[in-house]
C-alpha cells in the first residue's frame, strides 16, 4: 500500500504518549480536583494547596522545553489537558488553558531568549500567569485600548486599566497589551512583560460571576507602571499580530474546554439516569430520557473533532484559523446545549447545588463571550469562507 493510500488514525486516536499523558491528567482531576470543587465554587476562589501540584504535574508548563525545566509536551497535549481537568473543573481548566495556550504560547514565539529563560522559567517555578488585553471600552473590539505605553529612559511607562482578566488574583507575571500611539490605530499596540511587583502595578476588584466561580477575573490597574524595554514581546507596534495569533489558538483551548465541561455533564447525567427510577423502572430505559442522551452524544462526539481536527492543524504548521474559531464556536453552543439537557435529566435535583448539573449548566456559559464572542467566530469564519 502506497504512503498516499495508508490508514491514518482518526482524531480521537492517540498515540502511546498521549494515551498515558491523558490517563495521568485525568487521575490528576478525579484525585486532586474533584474534592476540592464544591468548596472552591462556593469559596469563589482555589484551593491554596491546588496550585502547586499543577505546576508538580506539569500542567502548567506543558510545552516549554525540557531545556528551560518544562515538560517538553506538545500544544495537542495542552488541549487534552485543559479537556480532562474541565471534564471535573472548568474553572481549573481555564486556569491551565491561559497559562499554556495565552501566556507560554506567545513567548514560545515571540520571546527572546533573555524572556524565555526568565519567564518561561518562572512560569515552570512556580508562577501563574496572565494574559491582559481586555479592557472597559474593548471587549469584542478588542484593540479599542485607552492604556498607554509612554517611552522613557530605556523603557516605557504604563498607564491605563485593564478588565476582565482571567487569573489575574493569583498570576505574578503578566502580559499586557497597550497603545504607543493611539494615532497609528493596531500599528501602535505593543506587548510588555509585566511582573506583579513593579512598581505602578495592582491587581484591583475581582469579579463575582455566574460560573467559572474559583477562577479569578480581576482588574488591572497600571498607574506610571514602568517597564524596561527588555520586556517588550516581539517588536513595539507588533502587539496587535502577537495577540490576533495567541488568540487563535486559545480558542482552541477554550473549545476544550467546553467540550470537557459537556463530557463532565452528560457523564453526571447517564448516571443519574441509570441509577433513577420513576414509574416503577429506571428513568434511563424511558424513550424520551435515551434520546436526549443520544442527541447530547452526539453534539459531543462533533464538538470534540472539532476541537482535534483544529488542534492537529495547528500542531502540523497547517492553516487553522477557521477551524479554530469553527471548533470554538460549535464546542460552546454544544456545551450549553448539553448541559441544560443534563440538568434537565436530574428533574428538581438538578437546580440544586447537592448535585453536580447546575455548575455544568452555569460553567458553560462562559465559552460563548470569552477569547472572541459567539458573534466574533461567526464573523471571522464568514469572513474566511467569502475570501476562499
Amino acid at each position: 500500500m502506497s504512503s498516499e493510500n495508508a490508514i491514518r488514525p482518526a482524531l480521537t486516536v492517540f498515540g502511546e504518549e498521549e494515551s498515558m499523558f491523558r490517563e495521568a491528567v485525568r487521575d490528576f482531576a478525579e484525585n486532586e480536583v474533584r474534592p476540592r470543587v464544591a468548596a472552591m465554587d462556593e469559596a469563589g476562589k482555589y484551593d491554596e494547596s491546588l496550585i502547586p501540584k499543577l505546576f508538580e504535574m506539569g500542567l502548567m508548563s506543558i510545552e516549554i522545553p525540557d531545556a528551560l525545566g518544562g515538560a517538553g509536551g506538545t500544544f495537542f497535549q495542552s488541549i487534552l489537558a485543559v479537556e480532562e481537568i474541565s471534564r471535573v473543573d472548568a474553572a481549573v481548566g481555564v486556569l491551565v488553558d491561559v497559562q499554556n495556550t495565552l501566556f507560554i504560547n506567545a513567548l514560545l514565539r515571540w520571546g527572546t531568549e533573555a524572556q524565555k529563560k526568565e519567564f518561561l522559567g518562572g512560569a515552570v517555578e512556580g508562577s501563574v500567569c496572565a494574559y491582559a488585553l481586555s479592557e472597559a471600552g474593548s471587549g469584542s473590539d478588542a484593540f479599542a485600548l485607552k492604556t498607554r505605553a509612554t517611552p522613557k529612559d530605556g523603557g516605557f511607562v504604563l498607564d491605563g486599566q485593564k478588565l476582565w482578566i482571567t487569573n489575574a488574583g493569583e498570576a505574578s507575571q503578566f502580559l499586557v497589551f497597550a497603545t504607543i500611539d493611539p494615532s497609528k490605530g493596531y500599528k501602535g499596540i505593543t506587548a510588555f512583560l509585566v511582573k506583579r511587583d513593579d512598581a505602578g502595578f495592582s491587581v484591583g476588584k475581582r469579579e463575582h460571576k455566574l460560573g467559572i466561580r474559583a477562577s479569578s477575573t480581576c482588574e488591572l490597574l497600571l498607574d506610571q507602571c514602568f517597564v524596561p524595554a527588555g520586556r517588550v514581546i516581539g517588536e513595539v507596534g507588533k502587539g496587535y499580530k502577537i495577540a490576533i495569533e495567541t488568540l487563535n489558538e486559545g480558542r482552541i483551548g477554550i473549545g476544550a474546554q467546553m467540550v470537557g465541561v459537556a463530557q463532565g455533564a452528560l457523564d453526571a447525567a447517564r448516571r443519574y439516569a441509570l441509577e433513577r427510577e420513576q414509574f416503577g423502572k429506571k428513568i434511563a430505559e424511558f424513550q424520551g430520557i435515551q434520546f436526549l442522551l443520544a442527541d447530547c452524544a452526539t453534539r459531543l462526539e462533533a464538538a470534540r473533532l472539532l476541537v482535534y481536527n483544529a488542534a492537529r492543524l495547528k500542531e502540523g504548521g497547517q492553516p487553522f484559523v477557521r477551524e479554530a474559531a469553527i471548533a470554538k464556536l460549535f464546542a460552546s453552543e454544544a456545551a450549553e446545549k448539553v448541559a441544560a439537557s443534563a440538568l434537565e435529566v436530574f428533574g428538581g435535583y438538578g437546580y440544586t447545588v447537592d448535585y453536580p448539573a447546575e455548575k455544568y449548566y452555569r460553567d458553560a456559559k462562559i465559552g460563548k463571550i470569552y477569547e472572541g464572542t459567539s458573534f466574533m467566530q461567526l464573523q471571522t469564519i464568514a469572513k474566511l469562507l467569502l475570501s476562499e
